[in-house]
């Protein structure tokens, strides 16, 4: 209940109280006879008196209408201010809301906010990437807003939704609500909408994985089968796990794997990773390059030459990667 209105609602139950007690004392009547008296004296229906009152009486039901129909005015007037106040800034709301998803572009659409959602969400927004979450349960509702992510609360299914969220200007789609069918068929759409879209979609079962390459996703993952293979290999390998995980783990500033893309006026363009002096001076491994034709050189050599276009997947320190990134993607 809005604080506003509590203490009006407290002198009303007080008036309530006063106009019983008044009718018990002032005429005598048993407790139903003042309750019904002092009803429907403050609502005013008129349904006459109960019984024959006295002069004093005739002024205590005088006095009790006056107060009474003003303290009533004062809560419908109050309570109409609520609402109004409230349908008012939901409409506001609505539109700030609409004019944010209306300038996003190379934005992600998260479809799902559940948990596997949800830690995307946290991922891309530590990094600043921005990104738009379609969910339709009403109980990811307080989630999102709580978390301060940007929602549209409908069902991904729908090429409306898929539009609105922006889905022709989207740089990519991550789908993974609970369901494997409505996973294919909300990759279906936005190939459809978006031919050039990254699209990722989760999957529950292995059968459903070529079902959804078939529809339009880039990639497909199999969550429990990830984490299955993460719990074996953590029982077999478990200092190659841990290293593993310190070096994906999002917060970690000792140790992380990145992927960074060449630019074409990068200082290392057209050098060779020894010339570059990425290992001497930056301190940083690179673990893999992938390709402009999509190949991808595992270990590369130190006379390995590094090209504009191509992926370097490198491993330091998140400040030095940072550093790497900056003189990678140079285009100046």
């Amino acid at each position: 209940m809005p604080k506003k209105l509590i203490f009006p609602i407290i002198v009303f139950i007080v008036l309530i109280l006063v106009g019983i007690s008044g009718y018990m004392i002032i005429e005598g009547w048993g407790l139903f006879d003042a309750i019904y008296m002092t009803i429907i004296t403050l609502s005013t229906v008129g349904y006459g008196e109960v019984h024959e009152t006295s002069l004093g009486g005739r002024i205590f039901t005088i006095i009790l209408i006056i107060i009474g129909v003003f303290i009533i005015a004062y809560i419908v007037g109050l309570v109409a201010e609520i609402f109004l106040e409230g349908e008012i800034r939901s409409i506001l709301g609505r539109r700030k809301l609409d004019r944010k998803i209306q300038s996003l572009k190379d934005h992600y659409i998260i479809c799902g906010y559940g948990r596997i959602g949800r830690t995307i969400c946290n991922v891309l927004t530590q990094r600043s990437i921005p990104l738009i979450v379609i969910e339709k349960e009403k109980q990811a509702r307080q989630e999102l807003e709580q978390d301060k992510i940007l929602y549209i609360d409908r069902d991904a299914t729908h090429e409306e939704s898929l539009i609105d969220a922006g889905v022709r200007r989207a740089k990519g789609l991550v789908s993974v609500v609970s369901s494997d069918p409505e996973n294919v068929y909300i990759t279906l759409t936005a190939r459809g909408l978006n031919p050039e879209l990254f699209i990722l979609s989760r999957a529950e079962y292995s059968a459903t994985k070529a079902k959804l390459l078939q529809a339009g996703a880039n990639k497909v993952v199999l969550p429990y089968s990830i984490g299955a293979r993460r719990m074996a290999q953590a029982i077999i390998r478990p200092a190659v796990s841990d290293f593993i995980e310190l070096a994906m783990h999002e917060s970690s500033f000792e140790l992380a794997i990145e992927e960074i893309v060449v630019g074409n006026n990068s200082p290392f363009a057209n050098l060779t990773l020894i010339e570059s002096k990425i290992r001497k001076e930056l301190d940083i491994i690179v673990i893999g390059i992938k390709k402009k034709d999509d190949r991808t050189l595992f270990n590369p050599s130190s006379q390995t030459t590094i090209q504009p276009g191509d992926l370097l997947i490198a491993m330091g320190s998140y400040e030095n990667l940072e550093k790497l990134r900056k003189l990678l993607i140079a285009d100046s």
